[in-house]
């Protein structure tokens, strides 16, 4: 099923949009195909690889499905420009909302503005505005659930014991200092960078453009992809940053209490 929805996410703007050549077809479908056989592989095996936190949800599961809903809502406001319906009207509606509230002088919305090259029309404005709006909110939705379940719902102890090794692959606890240390510090890197990067990544854009030209609202796909990736990256290390940090005070919550029996052992009758 999880491979099944990779597969889904992937195909989703070249399905729903109009006009997609076969070209861009056949290699969205390649990437569907790999993204899928990944993800297959990667919770089939006994044995961690890439993916984090795999044994401990929702947390995936959260940021799997805010890039769902981001892909699908952009996917509807963009198809709404050429088949109009309810739908897709309802949706560009809220996106034209929260755009305009979070368009102001340098909020990520306003860069993302300025982001578009020199000339581009109003139409292409609003869509843009319309559009990173929508994918900012729901960024900060999924952050604002995650937080409440770290919260409410005690993760990730509620589900059991914690594996380190499984949830973090790339994480090393036998490299030289203190677990603890290099876990809040790892989390405090991913928050820091998830605050810049919506700044970040429109400045790169901007950067880049006299290379590869500048970020276009012609090409549908890649302006879903573009949005999408600019909204959900820094939720996403967010989320990372938090989740590392309880990790950290859960380790350090068992040595307490190790430490405690350890002394209650060994006071005298």
């Amino acid at each position: 099923m999880r491979a099944a929805f990779v597969i889904l996410l992937v195909t989703m703007p070249s399905v729903l949009l109009p006009s997609v050549p076969s070209d861009t077809a056949q290699v969205v479908a390649l990437v569907a195909l790999f993204g899928a056989a990944l993800t297959f592989f990667e919770y089939v095996s006994a044995y961690p690889g890439l993916i984090e936190f795999r044994d401990a949800p929702p947390f995936n599961r959260l940021r799997f499905g805010s890039l769902f809903i981001t892909v699908l809502l952009l996917t509807m406001i963009l198809r709404g420009t050429t088949t109009p319906g309810p739908i897709s009207e309802f949706v560009t509606a809220i996106g034209a909302l929260i755009g305009y509230v979070l368009d102001f002088p340098y909020s990520p919305v306003r860069l993302m503005l300025l982001a578009l090259p020199e000339g581009s029309s109003l139409t292409d404005i609003e869509m843009m505005r319309e559009a990173a709006g929508m994918s900012y909110l729901i960024s900060l939705m999924a952050l604002s659930i995650f937080l409440i379940v770290l919260r409410l719902g005690h993760w990730p102890s509620r589900s059991g014991s914690f594996n380190v090794w499984i949830n973090l692959p790339t994480f090393d606890p036998t490299v030289g200092g203190d677990v603890v240390a290099r876990l809040r510090r790892d989390a405090r890197v991913n928050v820091v960078i998830g605050f810049l990067l919506p700044f970040v990544i429109p400045a790169v854009i901007d950067s880049a453009s006299d290379l590869f030209g500048g970020l276009s609202v012609f090409n549908d796909q890649s302006m879903i992809w573009v949005v999408a990736a600019w909204a959900f990256l820094p939720s996403s290390l967010f989320m990372r940053g938090i989740a590392m940090g309880r990790v950290a005070s859960m380790i350090m919550e068992k040595r307490r209490q190790a430490y405690a029996r350890a002394d209650l052992e060994q006071m005298p009758a």
